[in-house]
């Protein structure tokens, strides 16, 4: 019996690590996007990653089915959604402009291209505001940032 429990913890790490191989440079990249971090230099974002994988492990055998990609970014926003206030000033990264809520629907609804609806149920707002909200942002991140050459976007 103790042999059937460790050869299932070796699959469901196997499973999990084969996951984080293929999914973690994403999932990282959504964080710091998150964050406001420069992709390199991003310990906030490594943490809010790490937190969110370690649960999406903890609750891997109760996936049943469920896709683990979709687990772990709903929990990502969560965490990131739950603790925005601390994650208010920029870094350096390309969404710094942006507030905690504006990053987190352009990342949900640009980058990791959730719908509307998905992205309002996560967040539990009217579908109508994630989609004001994201136009806002949108508008803020087209600014010519200060300083920029005339007739040149923000990158």
């Amino acid at each position: 019996m103790a042999d059937r429990r460790g050869d299932q913890r070796s699959r469901r790490t196997r499973e999990f690590e084969a996951f984080v191989a293929g999914a973690g440079g994403r999932l990282l990249h959504a964080a710091a996007l998150l964050t406001a971090e420069p992709p390199a230099r991003s310990p906030r974002a490594r943490a809010l990653l790490t937190a969110s994988l370690a649960h999406t492990y903890a609750h891997w055998d109760r996936l049943r089915g469920e896709d683990p990609y979709d687990r772990t970014r709903t929990e990502l926003a969560t965490r990131f959604a739950r603790a925005a206030w601390r994650h208010h000033g920029g870094h350096g990264g390309v969404l710094s402009a942006l507030t905690p809520q504006e990053r987190l629907i352009v990342v949900l609804r640009l980058y990791e291209n959730v719908a509307e609806e998905q992205t309002a149920a996560i967040l539990g707002l009217p579908t109508d505001r994630v989609r004001a909200v994201c136009a806002r942002a949108v508008a803020v991140l087209r600014r010519p940032a200060p300083g920029a050459a005339p007739g040149r976007a923000a990158s």
